[in-house]
């Protein structure tokens, strides 16, 4: 069992397929920005392979594909069967900005991804574009892709932004219980080059869920999932929708997660700094039992609780080479 030195067991790993996205979402990856990691650092489908063996021996049996853009890696479909064939993963699930789902659901839904997580920040074409360079119908094709092939539940991420898009928080609700999908919304955090961006228009949401509140009702409810929301039903409907707020009330007592980043690098905490480098011990040719004495290691200097202050960026590090 992969356990923290605060008692916290771990047994969900989010992990990147790639750094890069073909979308520069504000709070992620600003317009202009160059530092992408080169390919070749990226671990190879048999060293990912590898590393999920190792982690499922420690007792990890949720994985998430994430990036950047985790559809934009050619080998993403061999990735994920090779994941859900691995003995003790019991859950396999992607997150995605949509851009490339309407042509790989059904492959994914194939290969093992059982459920799906789509940012979608704005239904108005001109304020999508405006948040994430993009276009939006691509997107939405690529919801009902995967609508169709049975993924279940899909989940629609929208980050909340004060003076940007907090006004359409009502109209995603609706899209939401029009179409079967929970809503989660979710806080900015102060992360790499675009921390100062997220800070600025980062919204407390608690005022949010008390708006909803009043006009809806909201009643507590419970989501099969591995994250950190919390989650309300839509009185008097199927509407679920969760609010993620790692500024406003930390969740990081319940915290189950390490990220596994596209160059090997484990980051045992979001919020941290701390990292251990899985690629060179694979290529130095150490064994399993090395590096899950390596990795139990790193577990133990995990932080009680992240370091994020609002109007501070504490990570110099972009959420895109993290893994979401």
């Amino acid at each position: 069992m992969l356990q923290d030195s605060f008692g916290r067991r771990v047994d969900y790993l989010r992990l990147s397929l790639t750094d890069r996205c073909d979308f520069r979402c504000r709070y992620c990856i600003p317009d202009g920005y160059r530092g992408f990691q080169a390919r070749e650092k990226w671990l190879s489908a048999g060293q990912i392979q590898r590393l999920i063996g190792v982690f499922a021996d420690l007792g990890v049996g949720k994985v998430r594909l994430t990036g950047g853009e985790p559809l934009l890696r050619g080998d993403v479909l061999a990735i994920a069967r090779a994941i859900a064939e691995t003995s003790g993963i019991t859950d396999l699930s992607l997150s995605t900005n949509g851009s490339q789902l309407a042509r790989h659901a059904e492959a994914l839904w194939d290969a093992g991804v059982q459920r799906i997580n789509v940012s979608l920040d704005a239904l108005d074409p001109a304020v999508f574009r405006s948040i994430t360079g993009g276009r939006l119908e691509p997107v939405l094709q690529g919801l009902q892709a995967a609508k169709a092939v049975g993924m279940s539940p899909i989940k629609i991420n929208m980050v909340v932004m004060a003076g940007i898009n907090e006004h359409a928080v009502e109209s995603m609700v609706e899209f939401a219980a029009k179409h079967g999908f929970a809503l989660r919304l979710i806080e900015t955090m102060p992360v790499g080059s675009a921390g100062g961006a997220a800070s600025r228009h980062l919204i407390d949401l608690e005022r949010v869920r008390e708006r909803l509140d009043r006009t809806l009702g909201l009643e507590p409810a419970a989501l099969r999932g591995s994250g950190p929301a919390r989650y309300f039903h839509v009185r008097d409907t199927g509407l679920v929708i969760g609010f993620i707020t790692p500024m406003s009330r930390h969740f990081c007592a319940s915290c189950n997660r390490v990220r596994l980043g596209a160059d090997g690098a484990l980051y045992p905490c979001l919020g941290s700094e701390q990292r251990l480098q899985l690629r060179p011990l694979l290529e130095a040719g150490a064994s399993d039992r090395r590096i899950r004495e390596e990795i139990c290691r790193a577990l133990q200097g995990k932080p009680e609780r992240h370091g994020f202050l609002p109007g501070v960026t504490v990570l110099q590090r972009g959420m895109s080479s993290t893994g979401g």
